[in-house]
């Protein structure tokens, strides 16, 4: 088994980073280039940093604000929100992305997922989907777009096998009724579309003990952890979440 990695979320909103409960009530925590260079220091694996409002605000990405964070770490970068073209995968590698995280495009424009993993690399092309829970999809989660505020009417598995087919490296699915309830992520969201696709998942959504992390990377398979609230709040350290995972048998990257 692969070590599983640690990533803290930068969820941006004015230059800030914030956090929130199912995507709303947005609290300002930090200044994104603090937090991400204390992350590095306690040994994140990655740093993702998501511009939540730049879909529905209909604006580009504060790739701006995404290079002044990629100038200050020495891990791997993810920028999402509001990229929704070649030229805005472009942006984000040029501002210091080694992955660019597609949501709500991914969903309008499926043949510019399949065009950007042709021009840049599966590697580098991760699809979050945002599910929320549904009594009338085969699996129990439909996608979400445009930040959590627009129901697709589409099977979450569905649509994360359709991604997988395109060739996509990475898919993050972030589940909207754990968002931000420290209660544990969706493990049944992460863990179907593990199965259905076979591609490294990232976890979302919900993470507030020691224990979510190590449920995630087993019962729900993902590779990827990543976490807000715990971190931001000083819950724990990333530290502290690798020494954990490690007594329980878990592989970690030092």
């Amino acid at each position: 088994m692969e070590p599983v990695r640690i990533i803290p979320c930068l969820d941006m909103l004015n230059g800030r980073v914030v956090k929130g409960v199912h995507f709303v009530e947005l609290k300002d925590v930090a200044d994104p280039v603090e937090a991400a260079t204390a992350y590095c220091k306690q040994g994140a694996d990655e740093i993702a940093f998501l511009d939540i409002t730049a879909t529905f605000e209909g604006r580009q990405t504060m790739f701006d604000v995404a290079k002044k964070v990629s100038e200050v770490i020495d891990c791997p970068f993810t920028i999402g929100g509001g990229i929704k073209s070649l030229a805005d995968v472009e942006s984000a590698l040029a501002a210091g992305a080694s992955c660019a995280s597609i949501s709500s495009a991914a969903f309008r424009d499926p043949d510019m997922i399949g065009e950007a993993v042709k021009e840049f690399g599966g590697n580098t092309i991760i699809v979050a989907i945002d599910a929320d829970a549904s009594d009338v999809m085969p699996s129990g989660r439909e996608v979400y777009i445009d930040g959590g505020r627009t129901a697709t009417g589409k099977d979450a598995t569905e649509f994360a096998k359709e991604m997988a087919d395109l060739g996509v490296g990475q898919i993050l699915p972030t589940s909207k009724k754990t968002d931000g309830t420290t209660e544990g992520y969706d493990l049944q969201l992460t863990r179907e579309i593990a199965e259905a696709t076979g591609r490294p998942i990232i976890a979302s959504g919900g993470a507030g003990k020691l224990d979510d992390f190590y449920l995630a990377a087993t019962e729900g398979k993902a590779n990827g952890l990543l976490a807000a609230s715990v971190f931001h709040y000083g819950t724990f350290t990333i530290g502290q979440v690798k020494d954990y995972l490690k007594e329980k048998g878990v592989a970690v990257r030092e």
